[in-house]
């Protein structure tokens, strides 16, 4: 195995005060993408500024209310990254953010450096697209937060991924790494969160993998809480392991102000998508509506 530790972040190694996972472009060692996950008790709060990042705020579980300057917002949330589709709420750049949750719970904000000043507004959980992507083992779930959804952002484009368990997401592996007719210069953000089994966590598998021109190599174990920085190259698979889903929340931004998401896939698995004609989507998606 071969981990990569500026781009393979373990959870906790990136924490500080309530924040669990505080990735800048700074501490990625790029220009665009970052990603902060918040952990409060019942009745905290967490008040900073966004400075040059726009941002959304979601929630992986429970609810909070959003201040933004003098504008406020209610997330209604969920109860699990597995048991509902949160709502939220864009965050523009230079804005005093305050996030208050009187339940306690965690909730992830991720950002991209802008370049445009646009209103802070809630989004209905609604406004959030679904798409079932691949078929048999390939299955997966993808959550549409800022990507492809009419939701305006200056450079920041956010989903999610849900893979049951035994099954391979982000597969194809495939890349977005310049500007072209068929691909899309961005920098990726993976946090990810594993289903624990009965005896304890669980577990799954990334991979990321360079061109010869620009080698970059990862392969790792993943749980909760942990990330994975993907500045280029080839990325996928996640492998979810038998008996424990997977979820990924995937922050990308990159130079292009299009809010448009194109790859290319390793042109050596490409053939796979063929044969998921001939196959059913796998019958414990969709997660949730």
């Amino acid at each position: 195995m071969n981990t990569n530790p500026d781009i393979h972040v373990p959870a906790g190694t990136s924490a500080h005060d309530r924040f669990t996972v505080d990735i800048t472009p700074e501490r990625a060692g790029w220009s665009w993408s970052g990603l902060k996950v918040v952990s409060l008790g019942p009745g905290e709060s967490r008040t900073w500024s966004t400075g040059a990042d726009e941002a959304l705020v979601l929630a992986l579980e429970g609810g909070c209310r959003v201040r933004v300057d003098e504008a406020h917002f209610e997330i209604t949330g969920r109860l699990g990254v597995f048991q509902g589709i949160s709502d939220f709420v864009y965050v523009p750049r230079a804005a005093r953010l305050t996030i208050t949750s009187e339940r306690g719970g965690r909730f992830a904000v991720p950002t991209a450096r802008a370049t445009a000043d646009l209103p802070a507004s809630h989004y209905d959980a609604s406004q959030v697209r679904t798409d079932l992507r691949g078929a048999g083992d390939c299955s997966r779930q993808v959550n549409n937060y800022a990507l492809d959804n009419g939701v305006a952002t200056s450079h920041l484009l956010v989903c999610e991924v849900l893979t049951p368990g035994g099954n391979w997401s982000s597969y194809p592996a495939h890349k977005h790494e310049e500007h072209s007719e068929v691909e899309r210069e961005l920098e990726e953000i993976y946090y990810f969160e594993v289903a624990a089994g009965p005896d304890g966590p669980g577990f799954a598998f990334h991979r990321t993998y360079g061109t010869p021109e620009r080698p970059i190599d990862l392969f790792a174990e993943v749980g909760d809480g942990d990330v994975a920085l993907v500045p280029h190259g080839w990325h996928g698979p996640c492998v979810a392991a038998p008996g424990y889903d997977l979820y990924y929340l995937n922050v990308m931004a990159g130079p292009a102000d299009d809010h448009t998401w194109l790859a290319v896939d390793d042109p050596h698995h490409h053939w796979i998508r063929s044969t998921w004609e001939a196959q059913d989507i796998d019958p414990r998606l969709p997660f949730t509506r």
